[in-house]
């Protein structure tokens, strides 16, 4: 009887066998092997803010400390425009591989969405949470010209001037909100008068040419340390360790009054978990390293990590939270 050929097919060859076991390990080790590389090259983190500012200034400290961490350089590149929408929709739009992240803020992933018409991106369902940086502080300011020393008299003023404008560095930001909720939440009547910057809002406010402001504290605090401005409180919930000496509008007597601008470094939609673990790790870490912490405290800017998850949670809560308060106020920047 001639011999079967049929086992050859059920039992192919010991040499195909490993062949074939080699390239399933491959294969299977390759997804691994390229996570446990990362990264491999340079990475891009978008400011979706002008060069020069504090935002930027945060980026670079921070951003120069990952890439030790990480073991490769960190490239800021500032896409300014549109209040941020800009750098964070290149953010979206750019490959979920962990290369590109961009610097997120409560107006460009919370405020925004109220008070635009059109978005580019929506910020609930195109990024991956990386994790938290830190607060920015708002300081209730106001120019040498205008005699008033703290919030019961700033108040006092403008219920006998009712209509009294109000500076900011601009329609729909962060600082515009402090001022929404400060009218709110003291039934007073004011009248906001966007700038467009800081700059021009600082020089027109020692000018005299408006009375009061809110304004990013790093931006005003050198003004604010030679006498020619006079900070009333800070809108955060703690007082700025920059302001030690400075109260908080809840302390003041605005109860429950807190506007705290967060900023936190997010990726795509779609990000791996453990690319995002690794950046959410080197964040962290960079955070934690004392001369980051004194260089952004002598900033104005106050760090505070996440993990991913939390960060996450915050940016959803923020999300739901001033959309309320936008809606209130008919706030927009169209």
């Amino acid at each position: 009887m001639p011999r079967s050929t049929t086992a050859s097919f059920f039992h192919p060859p010991r040499r195909s066998v490993l062949c074939a076991a080699a390239a399933l390990l491959c294969l299977a080790a390759g997804p691994l092997s390229a996570q446990e590389a990362f990264p491999s090259k340079p990475i891009r983190f978008i400011v979706p803010y002008a060069a020069g500012g504090t935002t930027d200034l945060v980026a670079r400290t921070v951003g120069a400390r990952m890439a030790q961490t990480l073991g490769q350089p960190v490239i800021i590149e500032n896409r300014a425009g549109a209040g941020g929408n800009i750098g964070m929709d290149a953010v979206a739009k750019s490959a979920p591989d962990g290369y590109t992240v961009g610097m997120g803020a409560i107006s460009t992933n919370a405020l925004n969405p109220h008070i635009y018409k059109k978005m580019p991106f929506d910020p609930r369902k195109d990024f991956t949470a990386i994790g938290q940086l830190g607060n920015s502080t708002i300081v209730l300011e106001v120019g040498a010209a205008l005699p008033v020393k703290n919030v019961d008299e700033l108040l006092a003023h403008v219920r006998k001037n009712p209509g009294l404008p109000y500076a900011t560095a601009g329609a729909g930001t962060s600082m515009n909100l402090a001022g929404v909720l400060f009218a709110q939440i003291s039934k007073t009547d004011w009248v906001h008068v966007p700038y467009k910057g800081s700059a021009p809002l600082i020089t027109d406010l020692i000018g005299g040419q408006v009375p009061v402001a809110f304004d990013n504290l790093p931006a005003s605090l050198p003004h604010i340390q030679s006498g020619k401005l006079r900070a009333l409180a800070v809108a955060g919930v703690q007082r700025s360790p920059a302001l030690p000496n400075v109260p908080t509008l809840a302390e003041a007597g605005l109860k429950d009054y807190a506007v705290e601008p967060w900023f936190g470094v997010y990726g795509p939609a779609g990000l791996p978990s453990a690319v995002t673990q690794r950046l959410s790790k080197a964040l962290e870490e960079a955070l934690a390293e004392p001369a980051v912490k004194d260089k952004l405290l002598a900033a104005g800017f106050t760090p505070r990590s996440s993990t991913a998850a939390e960060f996450d949670a915050l940016t959803k809560r923020e999300y739901e939270r001033l959309g309320k308060v936008a809606r209130s106020a008919n706030m927009s920047n169209d």
